[in-house]
């Protein structure tokens, strides 16, 4: 089976880990601030902060920028479900806008419909967590204009786009954002196993994610309140969490960074293969925006099924039984049954449910072979003709 993600793990990774193993820290420890200062210089940001994992991130993202009881955020439909569950969490309400028929990603016009509702019915989010679906940026600019007329906090869920860049700025920068969110799971660009990251630019933000990851505590004098015991001391001075990430998650990390750009541009040769491979079948083929250059976390098709005479299901199972582990990214939020709960229900957003009618992701990754990728494109071109 040709899986549809992969880690790529080389000799000095490993080397990292091993080194780090036979260090004096396991946790907590020195590498944690080289992989955040290796991610923050890269994305030109200020601050960043490794967590355990991107939901984990999103959740601190959440409580840092105000998020509680009373609030609402928003977010796409096409997501995985932490995006929408980071707002529960925090004991806020959660609504979705529809994404761009063209890029997937959350719609910006249809945003600013929905927030000249909202504003007149005095029901305005409180954060909008655009999803850089793919790989591939939103429309950050007018997602930022917005956000200034109508005063909401936007969270970019950047799980998919470390090494992407929009506006030839790279994702992460927070330019148009108070804070992004990156995720190392091993399908994802660079991995460290399980494990998270936030961007900032902020200082306060910054202060408070990292006391947050930790329980909640200081030992910074600048935060505690009355006399300091001894050099011992520590305060909790809020509700925190142990959302902290391992010295030997961040060690590989850390070398995984050096090969990011080699990754990404190895994602865009194997996605351009595809586009040639691809373009005579029945097939809507990713579409790029030109302001924006995709990390390629995942190559997405659509089926043309006025085309063909088999349906989703019956094109996912073949090529499934072909050996080509294709999956769906992603079932739309608003139809699992625990948000059907909240008053969803099909229709509500019509073009993410159309998307998730015909949406295949065909295998991607670094270490995919051109001899699988003609594998895959016969198995589907089989299947389609």
């Amino acid at each position: 089976m040709i899986p549809y993600g992969r880690q790529d793990i080389a000799a000095a990774d490993i080397a990292a880990v091993v080194e780090t193993l036979q260090s004096d820290w396991l946790t907590q420890g020195p590498a944690i601030e080289r992989f955040e200062q290796a991610v923050a210089d890269y994305c030109g940001t200020k601050y960043a902060i490794a967590v355990c994992n991107a939901t984990a991130a999103l959740h601190l993202a959440g409580l840092v920028a105000g998020l509680g009881q009373g609030d609402a955020l928003w977010t796409s439909p096409n997501t995985f479900v932490a995006s929408a569950n980071c707002a529960l969490y925090c004991g806020a309400t959660v609504d979705f806008v529809d994404i761009d028929p063209a890029t997937y990603n959350l719609s910006a016009s249809a945003l600013e419909q929905k927030l000249k509702s909202a504003e007149h019915e005095g029901k305005l989010p409180k954060i909008v967590v655009p999803v850089h679906f793919a790989g591939q940026s939103c429309d950050m600019e007018a997602i930022a204009a917005l956000s200034r007329r109508y005063g909401f906090s936007v969270i970019e869920d950047a799980a998919h786009a470390i090494g992407a860049s929009y506006r030839k700025r790279p994702i992460g920068s927070c330019e148009f954002s108070d804070m992004a969110v990156f995720s190392f799971h091993p399908v994802k660009i660079i991995t460290t196993g399980e494990g998270g990251m936030i961007l900032t630019n902020r200082e306060d933000h910054y202060e408070k994610l990292k006391r947050l990851r930790s329980h909640g505590i200081t030992r910074d004098a600048r935060f505690m309140q009355g006399d300091i015991h001894g050099p011992w001391y520590y305060q909790q001075i809020e509700l925190g969490y142990n959302y902290r990430m391992t010295d030997i998650q961040a060690a590989l990390g850390a070398s995984q960074m050096t090969r990011l750009d080699e990754f990404v541009q190895r994602r865009h040769e194997l996605a351009a293969r595809y586009q040639t491979l691809l373009q005579d079948l029945p097939l809507t083929l990713p579409w790029q925006h030109p302001d924006t250059r995709s990390s390629f976390h995942l190559y997405v098709i659509r089926l043309q099924l006025n085309k063909t005479a088999k349906n989703h299901r019956q094109i996912f199972e073949e090529l499934r039984n072909a050996g080509i582990g294709v999956n769906l990214h992603y079932i739309p939020v608003h139809l699992q049954p625990y948000y059907r709960q909240f008053g969803f229900q099909a229709g509500d957003f019509p073009e993410s449910e159309k998307y998730y009618g015909e949406a295949i992701s065909l295998p991607l990754y670094p270490g995919l072979g051109e001899a699988d990728q003609d594998k895959v494109a016969s198995a589907l071109k089989n299947s389609l003709t």
